[in-house]
């Protein structure tokens, strides 16, 4: 298994970065829930699990996040520092900011909230992954699985693996609207403006295993 994420390189910069990205990233997920116009396929997943538990909506990414790095296992993938991070604070940060934004605003305010947490979660995705700390737990499940079976398509694993939680989440009580259609038609190309943006120039020896950064784009 490949180290990833050592900090000898920029420091600073990067774990700056990579809170940053994932506190933005938790605000981003607040603000398309309290727009109640769809989310992204995980985020119904993580909304249909807190409905049927009783868990609150950061919990139940957080135990979602968790059990997805177990898989990794297998995958023989080692989490970076930003992997763990990412487990708990988008799901603490999610929380915090949804007990700050009130529920049903009027709709001009919630498409604004929709628009503009699809724009935060696409820079919050280029802080994070730019800051080569390691991977979300969900992506790095997706590239682990590539890197085993090197035929397969990075696109096409996770086409499958987001319908499959984008209906299990629907089947559980999860939205899925026009938001969910908007997200998954911008956030590629957001993800690929940003995540060049944010970049951290690698060492000699790039210390990110080939395809996380390329992974949305």
């Amino acid at each position: 298994m490949a180290a990833i994420g050592n900090l000898r390189h920029r420091p600073a910069r990067r774990l700056g970065q990579l809170y940053a990205g994932l506190v933005l990233y938790g605000v981003s997920m607040a603000m398309m829930i309290r727009s109640s116009l769809g989310l992204d396929p995980w985020d119904v997943f993580h909304q249909g699990l807190a409905r049927q538990t009783g868990l609150s909506f950061g919990t139940a990414t957080i135990a979602v996040g968790a059990v997805v790095l177990l898989l990794w296992i297998p995958l023989r993938q080692r989490p970076g520092l930003g992997t763990v991070s990412n487990v708990v604070v988008v799901g603490l940060v999610v929380d915090a900011t949804l007990a700050l934004l009130p529920a049903g605003l009027p709709l001009p305010t919630r498409i604004g909230l929709l628009v503009g947490g699809i724009v935060a979660n696409g820079a919050a995705t280029g802080l994070y992954l730019g800051a080569r700390l390691g991977p979300g737990p969900r992506d790095g499940l997706m590239t682990g699985y590539v890197a085993r079976r090197p035929g397969r398509s990075i696109r096409l694993v996770r086409t499958v693996i987001e319908i499959t939680v984008l209906a299990l989440g629907w089947l559980l009580g999860g939205t899925v609207g026009v938001g969910t259609v908007a997200y998954a038609l911008a956030i590629g190309p957001l993800a690929q403006f940003f995540i060049p943006l944010f970049a951290v120039p690698a060492e000699s020896t790039p210390d990110v295993p080939s395809g996380t950064l390329a992974e949305l784009r």
